[in-house]
């Protein structure tokens, strides 16, 4: 399984870098990319080098990263919340960084025409989310996963009506710019933005993949995990930060991209059994690859115009949803 999953991300890379509007051998990429490590020779044009490695390439490199964030997220607050249902948006990351960026757009009034503001007050705002979400769920590391997946609904459903509000108040273009950062897309990647989510991405990531032990040992229940040596608590409070965090740091460069935190872990756990010491490094990679394979489609399918990748994952995704629950029922009611 691991194999057919680096293959499979792999063929993602390459895809990424192959497939556009602008068509350029798969041998000559491929080429290239040698030829970036010291094997060969480039012999792309400058114009040709200059779509893969300044559009192209970042455009991808950020799809891998969101995906395996995504992916990795939602394997983990399913283990911690135990709840199947469980995504990197369950406790208001996703309201959190939609008010911020509502805000940025329709008060600052700079929106996506200038990349400063709208990543920064999303970041922001889906902290402030978890964090108040945290302190109302049972402040700290009292609370439990029930309360904390109740807070995080009510805190939602408030920061929700807020930017409800604040895009009543705006014009037709700020609210369509809104909605255009709320699908997702990668269509503002850049090496920079790369750079900037990057050591949240990896820190997150390790940590989460660490924490698979652990998860293994509390799905069996929290009084035979503390009997074990294992501090339920503490252990519940340094993940939900590494996946809300990460995601924080995703979601304010990318936007909102649905369904790769619930479908990516179920089907890697239906390929490869229930303990999250495979579950999550797998979807590290199932998850890049199953992101880089949804932008190519949303940016090719009706080229020369783009279809926002939240819609494209979510056509994916919704169908697949229902394919595992009807696999996990046996197809028999």
């Amino acid at each position: 399984m691991t194999a057919l999953t680096l293959v499979a991300l792999v063929v993602a890379v390459i895809c990424g870098l192959v497939v556009g509007p602008t068509s350029i051998g798969t041998w000559r990429v491929v080429g290239a990319m040698f030829a970036h490590v010291g094997i060969g020779h480039d012999t792309l044009t400058n114009l040709q080098s200059t779509i893969i490695w300044q559009l192209r390439a970042p455009r991808m490199v950020l799809g891998l990263m969101a995906g395996a964030m995504l992916a990795v997220a939602g394997g983990t607050y399913q283990g911690v919340f135990r709840n199947p249902l469980a995504d990197p948006y369950l406790l208001g990351v996703a309201a959190g960084a939609g008010l911020g960026a509502t805000f940025a757009i329709v008060d600052i009034g700079s929106g996506l025409v200038t990349p400063t503001w709208t990543p920064l007050l999303a970041f922001v705002g889906a902290m402030l989310a978890v964090a108040f979400t945290w302190l109302v769920g049972g402040r700290g590391l009292r609370s439990n996963t029930a309360t904390l997946i109740l807070a995080g609904v009510a805190v939602a459903a408030l920061l929700t009506s807020v930017q409800t509000y604040l895009q009543q108040q705006a014009s037709s273009g700020s609210i369509v710019r809104v909605y255009i950062w709320l699908l997702g897309s990668l269509a503002s990647a850049s090496w920079s933005s790369v750079l900037l989510v990057l050591p949240y991405v990896v820190i997150c990531i390790v940590v989460c993949v660490m924490a698979g032990r652990a998860l293994d040992a509390m799905s069996v229940g929290e009084d035979e995990s503390r009997s074990l040596g294992i501090r339920v608590r503490q252990v519940r409070f340094i993940v939900i930060a590494a996946s809300s965090l990460g995601t924080a740091a995703i979601v304010s460069a990318v936007g909102l991209i649905g369904f790769v935190g619930i479908i990516v872990p179920h089907i890697v756990r239906l390929l490869v059994g229930t303990s999250y010491r495979r579950i999550l490094p797998i979807s590290v990679f199932f998850g890049a690859a199953f992101l880089v394979f949804a932008d190519t489609v949303a940016r090719t399918i009706l080229a020369p115009s783009e279809l926002p990748l939240g819609v494209v994952t979510a056509a994916i995704g919704a169908p697949t949803f229902v394919l595992i629950l009807s696999l996990r029922r046996g197809f028999v009611r």
